[in-house]
C-alpha cells in the first residue's frame, strides 16, 4: 500500500484538496495522511483544523507554523522544519501540495530534498503579487504537475518542465460545487445565524507587494461597504502580511446591522452563500474562479487578480470607495439569466481523473532527478 501525504495550510486549499483526499482515502490502494498547518491552526482565522476533523478524515497531523507576527519567510522555515520531521516518520511515497502558499513551497522543498515524488496541483497559473513567484518556484521543485487547463500546461513547458510530467486535472473545487450535492440555503443561513434576505459576500486579501498601501486600501474597502448600504457577509482575509491591518478596519463594522463578519466558513457552506449572493466584492480568487460557475457577478478590486480569467460577470474597480460603489451598482444590474459555461476549469470530475492517474504507473515511475527541457526556438 502506497502512502500519500496531502499538505494543507488554508481553508482555500483544503477546499481544493477535499475531493482528492476523500477518493484516495476510500481506496484500498493508498494510506492517506494529512499535514494540517498555517491558518488551520490559528484561532484568529477560525481554527479550521476543526473542519478537517469534521470531514471524518483519518491520520490528521496538526502543526503550528506561525507566531505573533506573520512573516512568510519565518512561516516557510518553520514549516520546512516541522514537515521534514513528519515525513521522516511517515516515509510517504508521494507528497501532494497545492497552489502558491509558503506551506506548499515548504512541502515541495522537503519532498525534493528527500527524493520523494512531489505532485503540485494548479501550477502554471498566474497569481499576481508574491504568490506568483511562489507558485512557479513550487513547480520547479515538483516532479508531477496536476494542472487546471492547457494554458497552465503550456506555461509549465515554458518553465522547462517535461510535457509527460504534466496532467490536466481541472480545478478540484468544482467537484464540490454541484448544487445538488450542497446543503440548502435555509440550513446554511440558520447555521450561521444569517437573517438577510438579500446579501453579497465581501473578501479582501492583502497584496503583499503593495503593503505600503494596505491601510488606505482596507479603509476604502470598508467605507465602500458601509456607504453602499447593502447587506454583506464579510470573511476574514488570509494570513499574509497585511491581514492584521485589514482585520483592524473590520472593527468598524462591529454592531453594524447590515454586515455579518466571520473568520472563516465551511467550504461547502461558503459555496451555497456564493451561489445565492447578489455579488462578491473584493480581490479573492473566488470571484474569478468559483463565482462565474454560478454566474454570480464579481466586483474585482485592485491588482491582486491581474491577468487571471475574464468574463462578463467580472467587473473591475480601483482601490477607491467611489470606484467600488460604482462597480457594486453595476454588478447588481448584471443579468444572470444565461448560465455560465465552464471552459477553463474542468467538468467537476477532478477526483476521478486524479485516481485514474494514481492507479497508473505514470506517477510512480517518475524519477526524482529533473532536467530542464528547452523549448525549441522557431
Amino acid at each position: 500500500m502506497r502512502k500519500i501525504v496531502f499538505l494543507t495550510g488554508t481553508r482555500a486549499d483544503f477546499g481544493k484538496l477535499k475531493s482528492l483526499i476523500s477518493i484516495t482515502q476510500n481506496s484500498e490502494s493508498y494510506e492517506v495522511h494529512i499535514f494540517a498547518t498555517g491558518m488551520h491552526m490559528n484561532s484568529l482565522y477560525g481554527s479550521t483544523i476543526d473542519e478537517i476533523r469534521k470531514a471524518c478524515f483519518d491520520n490528521i497531523f496538526p502543526f503550528i507554523n506561525h507566531d505573533s507576527v506573520d512573516h512568510m519567510d519565518r512561516t516557510l522555515a518553520k514549516t520546512i522544519d516541522g514537515f521534514s520531521h513528519f515525513i521522516a516518520e511517515v516515509k510517504p511515497d508521494l507528497i501532494i501540495v497545492h497552489g502558491d502558499r509558503a506551506e506548499a513551497m515548504a512541502g515541495a522543498i522537503v519532498g525534493s530534498l528527500n527524493n520523494i515524488i512531489v505532485a503540485h496541483i494548479e501550477g502554471g497559473e498566474v497569481s499576481g503579487t508574491i504568490d506568483e513567484l511562489i507558485r512557479h518556484a513550487v513547480s520547479k521543485m515538483s516532479h508531477i504537475h496536476l494542472v487546471t487547463n492547457e494554458k497552465a500546461e503550456k506555461r509549465l513547458i515554458q518553465l522547462g518542465e517535461l510535457p509527460n510530467s504534466i496532467f490536466v486535472l481541472g480545478s478540484p473545487d468544482l467537484d464540490l460545487m454541484n448544487p445538488e450535492n450542497l446543503p440548502k440555503l435555509s440550513y446554511v443561513k440558520e447555521y450561521y445565524d444569517i437573517d438577510f434576505k438579500f446579501f453579497s459576500i465581501a473578501m479582501f486579501h492583502p497584496v503583499t507587494t503593495e503593503y505600503e498601501n494596505i491601510r488606505r486600501d482596507a479603509k476604502e474597502f470598508v467605507d465602500a461597504l458601509i456607504d453602499s448600504g447593502e447587506n454583506y457577509i464579510v470573511i476574514y482575509p488570509n494570513n499574509d502580511l497585511g491581514s492584521y491591518e485589514i482585520i483592524s478596519e473590520y472593527i468598524r463594522l462591529d454592531g453594524y446591522q447590515k454586515v455579518k463578519v466571520f473568520p472563516s466558513l465551511r467550504f461547502e457552506y461558503f459555496l451555497v452563500l456564493l451561489k445565492n449572493a447578489e455579488c462578491i466584492v473584493g480581490n479573492s480568487s473566488a470571484g474569478i474562479r468559483e463565482a462565474p460557475y454560478y454566474n454570480t457577478p464579481t466586483v474585482n478590486i485592485g491588482t491582486r487578480q491581474n491577468n487571471r480569467s475574464e468574463g462578463d460577470s467580472i467587473i473591475h474597480a480601483l482601490n477607491e470607495k467611489s470606484s467600488i460603489i460604482k462597480a457594486i451598482a453595476a454588478a447588481k444590474k448584471y443579468s444572470r439569466d444565461s448560465p455560465f459555461k465552464i471552459t477553463d476549469f474542468g467538468r467537476g470530475d477532478s477526483n476521478k481523473i486524479f485516481l485514474k492517474i494514481l492507479n497508473s504507473d505514470k506517477i510512480w515511475n517518475t524519477g526524482c532527478q529533473k532536467q530542464f527541457q528547452d523549448v525549441p526556438y522557431e
